[in-house]
């Protein structure tokens, strides 16, 4: 755990029984334990994290998280955002200075990217956010709008977040294109007021909500990374992560 007396950096991992493409899969085994277990027992292994827990608006994943030793925060089921639901888990961390934000279907979640992410934002009192982004390698990931693409200022913050191919090539490369990748980190006093603000236009366009940030002119570093985690939105992709965790073990 985190040794900084003047930061308090909590780990929140969200985590929703419903889901339209895979219902309960918090709870789905992988490997002989849940999925959310492997997530949590993974960013236990962080070394920036002063305290970690579950928020989940469901009372079997509430009792699983606490079956296997993880602190866990029951919400409200009607939140808007996850940004929402994260806000509400915040107020049992009362000494909560900074906030990382890990989703709960990515079992494979390098804990050394938890802890860069952690770094960058208490290391610079001017950050809003930070998160993390990868390069695009193939012609398909750019042009999926499922992916999520940043275009990054000189300085590392981020420029503008967009579904749309970013930048565009009108000429040879010199910019390659980056995907974002979401795990965020918030300062506490930025993230309750964001939860208050009104959905911004670009933000309803692109139905990205980190855009509301850029549209208050909130600043949002990048951290860059070659690590992409293997996340889990189908019981196909979870045996695929099984695989590669008993071949870990």
């Amino acid at each position: 755990m985190a040794a900084d007396t003047s930061h308090h950096i909590i780990g929140l991992i969200p985590s929703r029984w419903g889901s339209s493409r895979f219902p309960g899969k918090p709870l789905h085994p992988i490997a002989g334990k849940p999925l959310v277990q492997h997530v949590w027992e993974r960013v236990c292994r962080c070394s920036r994290l002063d305290a970690i827990a579950i928020a989940t608006d469901d009372q079997r994943i509430f009792d699983a998280a606490v079956s296997f030793g993880a602190r866990a925060i029951m919400t409200s089921p009607d939140h808007p955002s996850g940004s929402d639901r994260l806000a509400e888990a915040v107020r049992s961390f009362p000494a909560a200075t900074h906030i990382v934000n890990i989703q709960g279907d990515e079992p494979l979640i390098a804990p050394a990217l938890i802890d860069r992410l952690a770094e960058a934002l208490v290391s610079d009192e001017a950050l809003s956010m930070a998160t993390v982004a990868c390069p695009i390698s193939t012609r398909e990931d750019l042009d999926n709008p499922n992916i999520v693409k940043v275009a990054l200022a000189r300085n590392g913050d981020a420029l503008y977040f967009s579904r749309s191919v970013i930048p565009y090539a009108r000429h040879p490369r010199v910019a390659p294109p980056l995907r974002h990748l979401g795990i965020y980190a918030y300062r506490r006093d930025f993230l309750e007021n964001y939860v208050r603000w009104a959905p911004t236009p670009l933000e309803q366009t692109e139905s990205l909500e980190q855009l509301r940030a850029l549209e208050n002119g909130a600043r949002i570093r990048v951290i860059l990374t070659d690590h992409v985690s293997v996340g889990v939105d189908t019981p196909e992709q979870a045996e695929q992560v099984e695989q590669i965790l008993l071949n870990i073990h």
